[in-house]
């Protein structure tokens, strides 16, 4: 019988140049070898959690949320996030760590963490020199909620580390788990893993050496494989610490300002006194009955759904822009909400056109509807400086856009990773016309003066594909 088992340390592309699979590619496979649970804990973010919730969902497999982090004057840790409370705690750090540095990186000390991680698990992962002091600070920083990872990966000293692990678990009373430090979800990328790493350090894959893997243990391994390199004990930590991890983004919900309704208000009847005043402002001659009915529907069914907040909210910045002559539009479906029209979001007339409300909200969705609002260029920082000055830059945040690889950006790279000229580079690069797609067409190569069937393109070229559609940064 298969020993169980729940990987707790794994990264996808979104831990930007290292991971080398898709977050839905790693949970498929998980589900497919039989693991209890995976922990997606990409390095300071948890930018890939979404795609990985979605396919854990289609793969009925648990996932656990994390994240991994390099301490600047200490250990590199993993947190797991146990409940909703400890998502938001461990989101704060990654915050934390991400405004202390320049953008792109991040910078996190033993002292930002000098009270742990309240509802978060940690790893202690053991780096090639282990440091008493650090261990030390972990037992004390995180006493009954830490653990010192074993991750055993096929090297000619496996026997020496288990055991000199061991004998520091019992020196400084902390318990041993079994952890794979993944990157990729098989081994069959090792090639792109080792491409990636060239890119990240703008060498070329000949040239790395020592920087790059010794071998392609750090996929996602057999069950019974795995059987053979850890002691049952540590795999069996693994599912005691996933049965400790509830959270789900199914627990996740909106959250809007409170403090936008007066104190003699509800959000109900503020919103509700907001759109009877901009009834007055749009109609000065009075609303067409048909107008007022319409007004009714939606407070009502915007009472029934409690977005209220959400709706006081779009109407305070609006406000503010309008206030400081800023142009702004509301776009898309809110066009259909004669409330929207009365706020002043949308300048669509429902008195003039007909409109559905329901493309905009509807019980069957179940979820916030989409208000679209368009700020002039030159005096959009304005208004995001009003957000932030607002809630205060501890609630308020910008949506992040991510780049990924096209196939001109990844010809590059990979040419560059395995050691061609600029010049050939470029000549790869600008083979490619933006009506390819995401298809490299071999006979753009052979106008380029690349024969398709040379070893050398052969392999840019499997590498590129797979590298198109890779996240390249936020």
């Amino acid at each position: 019988m298969l020993p169980a088992y729940a990987e707790l340390h794994c990264i996808s592309n979104f831990t930007f140049l290292r991971g080398a699979s898709h977050p839905d590619e790693l949970i498929a496979r998980a589900a497919q070898l039989g693991y209890r649970a995976i922990a997606l804990t990409d390095e300071c973010s948890v930018s890939g959690v979404v795609r990985a919730h979605q396919a854990a969902r289609e793969n009925n497999i648990k996932l656990i949320i994390g994240s991994e982090f390099k301490l600047a004057d200490g250990p590199k840790l993993v947190l797991l996030a146990t409940t909703l409370r400890g998502y938001s705690n461990l989101c704060e750090v990654i915050t934390l760590a991400r405004r202390s540095a320049k953008k792109g990186s991040y910078r996190l000390s033993k002292s930002d963490l000098a009270h742990g991680v309240e509802d978060c698990l940690a790893l202690f992962v053991p780096d090639t020199e282990l440091s008493a002091t650090h261990l030390s600070w972990f037992r004390e920083t995180f006493a009954t909620v830490g653990w010192l990872a074993v991750e055993l990966l096929r090297g000619p000293d496996d026997a020496d580390q288990l055991e000199q692990l061991q004998q520091l678990g019992k020196q400084f009373q902390l318990p041993l788990v079994a952890t794979g430090d993944v990157h990729m979800h098989s081994r069959r990328r090792k090639s792109l893993q080792d491409v990636l790493t060239a890119i990240r350090l703008a060498t070329p894959v000949a040239q790395l050496g020592c920087a790059l893997y010794s071998n392609s243990e750090r996929h996602l391994r057999g069950i019974g494989r795995l059987g053979h390199i850890y002691p049952p004990q540590l795999m069996l930590v693994t599912i005691a610490i996933a049965e400790r991890c509830q959270f789900s983004l199914t627990e996740l919900r909106y959250e809007y300002p409170e403090e936008l309704v007066p104190p003699q208000h509800s959000p109900a009847s503020h919103l509700r006194a907001l759109t009877m005043q901009g009834v007055i402002e749009r109609y000065p001659n009075g609303a067409p009955q048909s107008v007022l009915d319409l007004i009714e529907h939606e407070l009502k069914l915007i009472a029934d759904l409690g977005y209220e907040p959400y709706f006081l909210t779009v109407h305070d910045i609006v406000h503010f822009a309008r206030s400081q002559l800023i142009l702004c539009q509301g776009r898309g479906s809110a066009a259909n909400s004669a409330v929207c029209y009365c706020l002043g979001i949308t300048e669509v007339d429902p008195g003039r056109m007909q409109v559905l409300f329901e493309r905009f909200i509807s019980k069957e969705r179940n979820e916030p509807p989409d208000i679209d609002v368009d700020f002039e260029h030159q005096r959009r920082e304005e208004v995001m400086q009003y957000i932030y000055q607002k809630y205060g830059r501890d609630r308020a945040a910008l949506t992040a856009t991510l780049i990924t690889y096209r196939p001109r950006s990844a010809l590059r790279d990979v040419g560059k990773a395995l050691g061609m000229t600029l010049d050939q580079v470029d000549r790869l690069a600008k083979s490619m016309a933006w009506w390819d797609g995401k298809k490299i067409n071999p006979e753009r190569l052979r106008e380029a003066g690349f024969a398709p069937d040379n070893p050398v393109i052969v392999q840019l070229l499997a590498l590129t594909h797979e590298l198109i559609s890779f996240p390249r940064h936020l």
